[in-house]
């Protein structure tokens, strides 16, 4: 736990009021000389107001502009708060499905996160030890070190296969979608050597490549016989597909997803709440450090029940992302039992921003 961490077992009003006193403690850290980074102090005279007098809590944070684009070309180095000097960073990149990849540096908080996200993946049927096998990106992609950390936590060992998500999408666009399903068969071969000879309690991938892996025959039944859960995220899915993942094709696994990304970090399926009956999964984020709204066009929160389109604030000590308007759209649900947050529900990619088209591909 961090020094800005919310106090354990607070009650919901409680914990809205100290997350709001976390964000004032992180405007003067993230803006004050000798603990802001780089990249945040430059902005501060061009911000109109003064984050640390001006910024109250949660509600003020749609003052500061959407910095995600800068993401793609800023220096890593410019940031790293100056508080956190001398710690180990990372860098991790976004997919690059909107464009060119966006980065962020980490040194701690991906791992109290994923401590976090892994209780939250136990309540909902995945077991607490066994091996894990990654059937998606690694390399400078931040899902990578997300599910070695699960394996590493439940005292197994991480298998992964390589796979360039870039690569398929850039041949999708390019219209050779032979060649993406050539590349796709590539992957699931090497998964289904590894599942041939190793013992593999937990299968983490996307939607697409479960569905490959489900007109495989084989294949499909070395999973369904022999792994003890699923866990999917990185692309969006339909309703109907999901209840047919989990009632036909893996009926005895637990299926769960996660929903997230570099910059918001994950947000994991709850155990089912009331008022869930019509969705068959909804996500909630980590409620310490980050808050997920769904807006409409004018950026005013939708009503439960109703879509929106996604909107990020993450307020940590290694990053500031407030004010980030995602690729996503989803269906605002109140907080379960004993949460802060609201949950989304139906998550769905927008298939185009602007002139930009959007090309999920595997990843």
């Amino acid at each position: 736990m961090t020094p800005f961490s919310e106090a354990p077992g607070a009650s919901g009003s409680e914990r809205s009021s100290e997350f709001d006193g976390h964000v004032r403690k992180l405007m003067t850290w993230h803006f004050g000389q000798d603990t802001g980074s780089a990249f945040w102090l430059g902005k501060k005279e061009l911000l109109g107001f003064d984050p640390v007098t001006d910024i109250a809590g949660l509600a003020d944070l749609v003052r500061f502009p959407d910095v995600s684009d800068e993401l793609r070309t800023v220096p890593a180095q410019d940031l790293i708060p100056r508080g956190l000097a001398g710690q180990p960073f990372r860098v991790y990149d976004s997919g690059g499905t909107t464009g060119a990849p966006k980065r962020i540096v980490d040194s701690g908080y991906r791992s109290r996160i994923l401590v976090w996200a892994r209780e939250r993946l136990m309540a909902s049927g995945v077991p607490a030890d066994g091996n894990w096998l990654h059937l998606g990106p690694s390399g400078p992609h931040v899902i990578g070190f997300d599910v070695a950390r699960y394996a590493a936590l439940g005292g197994g060992v991480f298998y992964t296969v390589d796979l360039d998500p870039r690569w398929v999408k850039r041949l999708l666009a390019a219209g050779r979608e032979d060649e993406a399903d050539d590349y796709v068969q590539h992957l699931l071969d090497q998964a289904e050597v590894i599942l041939d000879s190793q013992e593999i309690a937990v299968l983490n991938t996307t939607p697409p490549l479960l569905e490959a892996i489900c007109a495989r025959p084989k294949l499909h039944a070395r999973v369904r016989d022999g792994v003890r859960a699923i866990v999917w995220a990185g692309t969006s899915i339909s309703a109907e597909s999901l209840r047919q993942l989990e009632q036909v094709f893996f009926p005895r696994q637990a299926v769960v997803g996660v929903y997230g990304n570099s910059l918001m970090g994950v947000a994991p399926q709850r155990p089912a709440a009331p008022g869930d009956e019509a969705h068959p999964a909804v996500f909630e984020p980590f409620p310490d450090t980050t808050r997920l709204e769904l807006v409409d066009d004018a950026g005013r929160l939708v009503e439960y029940g109703e879509r929106g389109r996604v909107r990020l604030h993450l307020v940590a000590e290694e990053m500031f992302l407030p004010n980030i308007l995602e690729r996503d759209s989803a269906v605002r649900l109140a907080p379960g039992p004993g949460s802060v947050v609201d949950g989304l529900a139906d998550i769905q990619t927008y298939r185009a921003l602007g002139d930009v088209r959007i090309i999920e591909g595997v990843y």
